[in-house]
C-alpha cells in the first residue's frame, strides 16, 4: 500500500503507483488530477484562481490554473513539459455564494473550470472525467494504482471512472 498525501489549497502533490492523493474543500476551486498511464505516476493540484496575469508580485504558481498545471507536469517529468501519456480528471468549480448582483462574484468557479479546460487542451491532455459546477463543495480522492477518482459531497459519493 502506498502513501496517502494531502493536497492543500494552492498546492499540488506528485505520487507513484499505489499512492492516494486527496484534496478537501473544493468549492469554487478546481482539483486537477493528472495521470501517466504508462509510468503509472500522477499528481493532484488544487487551484484557486484562473489567471495569474493580473498579479505581479510574489506569485505562488500553484494558485493559478494558467501556471500550476505546467509546473506539475514539469515536476512529473524532471523539468520537461512532456504530455504524451497524460490524461486528466477534474472536479470543483462550484458557485458557492449567491449574490443579488452577479458582478460581485463574477462566477469564479465557472471561470476556474474554463481556465483549467483551456490549459489542458493547450497542453494536449485529454479530460477523461469531470464533476464540476453546481453549488456544492467537494473532496477529491485520486487512487494512482488505477486512476480511479472519488468525488465526495455532503450528500453522496460519486465515482468518476
Amino acid at each position: 500500500m502506498g502513501e496517502q498525501r494531502k493536497v492543500g489549497i494552492a498546492d499540488y502533490k506528485i505520487g507513484k503507483e499505489d499512492d492516494t492523493l486527496i484534496t478537501l474543500g473544493l468549492g469554487s476551486c478546481v482539483g486537477i488530477a493528472l495521470y501517466d498511464k504508462v509510468r503509472r505516476i500522477g499528481g493532484l493540484s488544487h487551484i484557486m484562481l484562473p489567471d495569474s496575469t493580473a498579479f505581479n508580485r510574489d506569485i505562488k504558481e500553484e494558485k493559478f490554473a494558467d501556471l500550476a498545471v505546467a509546473k506539475m507536469v514539469r515536476e512529473l517529468y524532471g523539468g520537461t513539459l512532456q504530455t504524451r501519456n497524460l490524461v486528466a480528471k477534474i472536479a470543483g468549480g462550484a458557485s458557492m455564494f449567491k449574490f443579488p448582483d452577479k458582478k460581485i462574484t463574477s462566477d469564479i468557479g465557472k471561470r476556474n473550470v474554463e481556465a483549467v479546460e483551456k490549459v489542458l487542451s493547450e497542453l494536449g491532455i485529454p479530460i477523461m472525467g469531470s464533476h464540476t459546477g453546481g453549488g456544492m463543495g467537494r473532496t477529491m480522492v485520486v487512487h494512482l494504482a488505477d486512476f480511479s477518482v472519488e468525488i465526495k459531497t455532503a450528500s453522496k459519493t460519486i465515482i468518476v471512472l
